[in-house]
């Protein structure tokens, strides 16, 4: 008996070889490319172009980032993205809750064709949808500005957290709005007063999806905004790229920098992100 005891616990650590592995792997296909950017934009650029790389860097610099902020338009760039990924969410956030309240929770007839709809509005590629949303952009005299682009983003990330908010409305027990109902409440000041602050975490997780996807979203930014004070940064930092040159260092400052607002927004909230994904999935 004690030997296939002995047996079962030695057999433990090989069985769990391989999820180690798996994690290894997995970090480093993670965390390797954000440590390359992060060590690159302290090099200088001959380092960065030499034929063998290095772990670390030989000569600490800040000149990338002083060039960043002094020769290019990246400070705006920086502004544009933060107006239109907080505009974005902000709206998101609004349109999301009142949709999901209105669908999964006060069962309005229709309500689940109508949800089935929503999602699978999420599942149209956005690329097919370039020139209608163009055409339909141009007609409101919305090309060329951040609301239109805020309006585009937020017609992408709203079905999504829609059914996002669902795995969360349903853990909310329905007893709550009954007993809101009883003292003289109606749906909407339900909403806002007793169930909303229950959301929370699912509006965290919210908040994360609408401003990661604005804060990077391109295709739709690189046609719909022509100006250059206008442009945000996933299209500065490719019109940061010269022609024949490629100063690597400044790429890898600027994509560095663009990098920190979203790694600082999941340290805070990231575990209601995943949190939400678990929820939405399992309802």
């Amino acid at each position: 008996m004690a030997r296939a005891q002995g047996a079962v616990t030695a057999t433990r650590p090989a069985r769990s070889i391989p999820r180690i592995l798996a994690m290894v792997v997995i970090s480093i296909l993670v965390l390797g490319p954000l440590y390359w950017i992060t060590i690159s934009a302290f090099k200088t650029r001959e380092e960065i172009i030499r034929s063998t790389p290095t772990l670390f860097p030989e000569t600490w610099t800040l000149a990338n980032f002083q060039d960043l902020f002094a020769a290019t338009a990246y400070p705006t760039f920086l502004s544009n993205s933060l107006i239109v990924a907080l505009a974005t969410t902000v709206v998101t956030i609004v349109v999301s809750v009142a949709a999901a309240y209105g669908l999964y929770r006060l069962r309005v007839p229709g309500s689940g064709k109508i949800a089935g709809v929503v999602l699978l509005s999420y599942m149209i590629p956005g690329s097919l949808l370039i020139v209608p949303l163009y055409r339909t952009l141009a007609g409101m005299g919305l090309i060329n500005t951040h609301a239109g682009l805020v309006l585009v983003n937020v017609a992408f990330t709203a079905p999504f957290c829609t059914w996002l908010l669902r795995g969360f409305l349903q853990a909310v027990p329905g007893e709550i709005d009954e007993a809101a109902a009883i003292d003289g409440a109606g749906p909407v000041r339900t909403m806002i007063q007793v169930v909303l602050p229950l959301l929370l975490p699912g509006i965290a997780t919210v908040t994360v999806y609408s401003f990661v996807f604005s804060w990077t979203e391109f295709v739709f930014a690189s046609q719909f905004v022509l100006d250059d004070a206008l442009k945000t940064l996933p299209i500065g930092l490719n019109a940061i790229i010269e022609q024949y040159t490629i100063n690597w260092g400044l790429i890898m400052a600027g994509a560095l920098f663009t990098l920190l607002p979203t790694v600082v927004l999941f340290l805070f909230v990231g575990r209601y992100f995943v949190g939400g994904l678990i929820a939405g999935s399992a309802k």
